[in-house]
């Protein structure tokens, strides 16, 4: 086993964990990175491109910012939050261009265009800022737990180097957790390394996750393929299979209709012909990767139809995640920071978001924020505690049996686990068209198949995957507990029978547990 020690753990290796490696560095704290992947190409992000909340200081643009999305996401947002990721992704952006030198084009009158960012650039002068700043990148090093000390704090990780073939172990004074949402594998572009394992590792250490009823997000994408760039679909008008419009098909606020003609085996159509040639051409400028398969296939979008499918995304365009409890994205763990799509955004989003945007805005400005926090919180902790203090590893199903000596994990197990929990989570009659009933039906599934992983051990490269099934189950046995718990349609949490909002449920939902998920109301904070 290779040890390391660092003042600061990042533990992901998209925007929000490397604005986090690269703050926590700045701050004067060592870091180490670990990302599953390779650092710059992995994740949603890095294979595409983004739209940023980037709103210059102007009273009135930034009133209009806040309020435009506050009734989607059921009012449950935080002005005060809203106000502070604005301020923060202002400056963040600026710095991009500034110190970062990433190439914004510019507007007819020669101003800087900074709304939106093209993924794999952004990320590949992020990794060699993080680089520069001194930051120690482990890739292809799947962390599998959470160590903690002895009165519970956050005391580094554990993992696995793929390349190398051999477990390695971090002690930090501080950890954060970037490791992105959960899109349950349904091969939504760049979501592969979105397993939801930085929830399944915050909740080992005793963290609490809010607003998981919100990660029924689905992406309007063409049939068997993956890019899932929702926004261009507002120029789409779609069409049942016998060339009729599809009533109420719309991509913001009809893609249930998209949904109830799928799950009648039909297939559905669309052309981007609401979009006339200025729009066309703006559209291939913001996101060329958009159109890579049109053009391969030999289809123009504006003007012929193809077919579409909706891939899940779950909680990398759902808005829930680890609850945190301070302004430097702390959680309710000692030494443990929570950032991006790992942790809530209900503070900016409340029960309704989408891809880019404020999801690029709460990266990088959640990054940050836990970043220096961390590396604050380390500092406290005084020189050489991380290398000394006892740790042990908090990870549990996959991990370490309950019972007995539990058993091996067989070949395949793992793969057969994640398509059992698939099966609860992707069908559009399970996770997106919800009713308490078949609510129910799943997590009692998806229980019986939490306490069949709390029986297996994974080995070597092995245990990387059944830790990635014990993630995803846990993940959607709280997603379907609050589900259950908030009887009323908010936000995109949807419920067939219960289709009014109930102003008695103005509050956000906590969540926890493992063996025994349990939830809770939690009122906003006046």
């Amino acid at each position: 086993m290779s040890e390391h020690v660092t003042d600061v753990l990042v533990v992901g290796g998209g925007p929000a964990a490397a604005w986090a490696a690269l703050k926590a560095a700045g701050a004067g704290a060592s870091v180490v990175l670990a990302d599953k992947g390779y650092c710059g190409t992995s994740g949603a992000t890095a294979a595409g491109g983004t739209g940023v909340w980037y709103v210059p200081p102007e009273p009135a643009a930034r009133e209009t910012a806040m309020a435009s999305r506050e009734a989607l996401g059921g009012h449950l947002a935080d002005r005060r939050w809203m106000s502070r990721v604005l301020d923060e992704t202002y400056h963040r952006m600026n710095e991009l261009a500034d110190e970062g030198r990433y190439p914004f084009p510019t507007g007819p009158d020669g101003r800087p265009l900074r709304g939106g960012l093209q993924g794999p650039e952004y990320m590949r002068r992020m990794r060699i800022r993080i680089r520069r700043a001194g930051v120690r990148i482990l890739d292809h090093s799947p962390v599998t737990e959470l160590l903690t000390d002895a009165d519970g704090a956050a005391a580094g990780a554990a993992g696995y180097r793929r390349q190398a073939g051999e477990p390695f172990r971090v002690r930090a004074g501080a950890v954060v957790l970037a490791t992105g949402g959960c899109a349950f594998l349904s091969g939504a572009l760049g979501t592969n390394t979105n397993t939801g394992d930085g929830a399944l590792f915050a909740a080992e250490a005793g963290a609490e996750l809010s607003g998981m009823e919100f990660s029924n997000a689905y992406g309007i994408a063409p049939e068997g393929t993956s890019v899932t760039k929702t926004a261009f679909y507002a120029f789409a008008t779609f069409y049942r299979e016998d060339g009729e419009v599809l009533e109420g098909a719309a991509s913001q606020g009809g893609r249930s209709a998209i949904a109830r003609e799928l799950l009648t085996g039909a297939r559905v159509y669309a052309r981007l012909d609401r979009a006339d040639a200025t729009a066309q051409a703006a559209m291939r400028r913001a996101q060329p990767n958009f159109f890579l398969t049109f053009d391969r296939l030999g289809i123009d979008p504006f003007t012929e139809r193809f077919s579409v499918t909706l891939l899940a995304e779950g909680t990398v365009r759902g808005t829930g995640g680890i609850r945190i409890t301070g302004a430097d994205c702390t959680t309710s763990v000692p030494g443990l920071y929570a950032a991006g799509d790992a942790a809530t955004r209900e503070e900016i989003c409340g029960g309704f978001t989408g891809g880019g945007s404020h999801n690029a805005a709460w990266a990088m400005s959640s990054g940050s924020w836990a970043g220096a926090g961390a590396a604050r919180y380390a500092r406290s902790l005084g020189s050489g505690r991380a290398a000394f203090r006892p740790v042990t590893g908090a990870g549990g199903a996959g991990l370490r049996p309950t019972g007995d000596a539990g058993s091996a994990a067989g070949p395949g197990e793992a793969r057969e686990l994640v398509r059992l929990v698939q099966e609860e989570v992707l069908p559009y009659d399970k996770n997106y068209l919800r009713s308490g009933s078949v609510l129910t039906g799943s997590l009692g599934a998806l229980d019986a198949l939490w306490a069949q992983l709390r029986s297996l051990r994974g080995e070597g490269a092995g245990l990387v995957k059944v830790r990635q099934a014990a993630a995803m189950t846990a993940h959607a046995r709280w997603m379907y507990a609050s589900a259950l718990a908030r009887t009323e349609s908010r936000g995109m949490a949807r419920r067939l029978d219960h289709p009014g909002q109930d102003p008695a449920q103005h509050h956000r939902i906590v969540t926890g547990g493992l063996d025994r998920v349990w939830t809770r109301p939690a009122e906003l904070v006046a």
